[in-house]
């Protein structure tokens, strides 16, 4: 049995849709309620609780484990995770435990590939779906995008790429102690997001560049500080690491990354 954790998130949910239109047998864990695929099990649990994780991992053999939080006790839940009978863990990490390594981001790590058990890291770039929250609604308000650095462009990744590598990785041999950076298939700058945008919803999308500052505001709403200074300083002034178009979504799944064109076009209803 496969635990996907983060199950509502825009990894998690498509990753439970993949595995369970294949057939395997896979387990939805998250803090609330779920709307899941017809036979997936749904488990709750609470990564601040690790008492609720022996419940939620039971029976279980692979893990794919989803956490931006650093200050939960990895250890913990890693523990568990043995504790359970799993096997094989595919971690979601981030580009910038290499391009950007910061103590917090590589401890998560650390304690992964030391755990004992199979393990495999995940470390995408940038999310093509970032513009849902830092733009949706004024753009269906007034057909405006309102984004900070208006023409640094980054290779943006489909979320759901994310998952069908997770797919492969937890379903396949031959990835016990890979790292993978997965990226979109060319840069794009949110300039160019507003244009793909506005020929998904076929209505014209202006475009106005954010402060810094108002930025770093918005998004509280959604990440941790750390994650969204970490992520302003990717976007605002990205190094030549992070510019890097990587192959390896190709390479796994046998065809291109999805472009940022091909998301806004998946995902329009979103900005209509």
């Amino acid at each position: 049995m496969i635990v996907v954790t983060g199950a509502t998130g825009n990894v998690g949910r498509p990753l439970v849709e993949i595995l369970a239109a294949r057939g395997e047998d896979v387990t939805a864990v998250s803090r609330g309620e779920a709307e899941l695929p017809p036979g997936v099990a749904h488990r709750t649990a609470d990564f601040t609780r690790p008492e609720t994780l022996d419940a939620a991992f039971a029976g279980a053999d692979r893990l794919f484990l989803l956490t931006l939080d650093h200050s939960l006790d990895i250890a913990a839940i890693l523990k568990a995770a043995d504790a359970a009978g799993i096997g094989r863990i595919v971690f979601l990490s981030s580009e910038r435990a290499v391009t950007r390594p910061s103590v917090e981001t590589q401890a998560f790590e650390n304690a992964v590939t030391a755990s004992g058990l199979e393990w495999t890291l995940l470390r995408p770039g940038g999310f093509a779906s970032n513009a849902i929250p830092w733009a949706a609604e004024t753009i269906r308000a007034r057909r405006e995008m309102i984004m900070p650095f208006g023409d640094v462009g980054l290779p943006l990744i489909d979320p759901r790429d994310i998952a069908e590598v997770a797919a492969a990785v937890l379903t396949e041999d031959g990835h016990t102690g890979r790292a993978y950076l997965l990226t979109g298939p060319a840069l794009v700058t949110p300039r160019q997001q507003a244009e793909a945008i506005g020929a998904a919803i076929g209505e014209p999308v202006a475009f106005t560049e954010q402060t810094r500052e108002a930025a770093f505001e918005q998004l509280l709403q959604y990440w941790p500080a750390e994650i969204v200074e970490g992520s302003l300083d990717v976007i605002g002034a990205p190094n030549r690491a992070e510019l890097h178009v990587s192959p390896e979504v190709e390479r796994l799944l046998g065809r291109p990354a999805t472009s940022f064109a091909e998301w806004a076009k998946r995902n329009a209803a979103a900005f209509r």
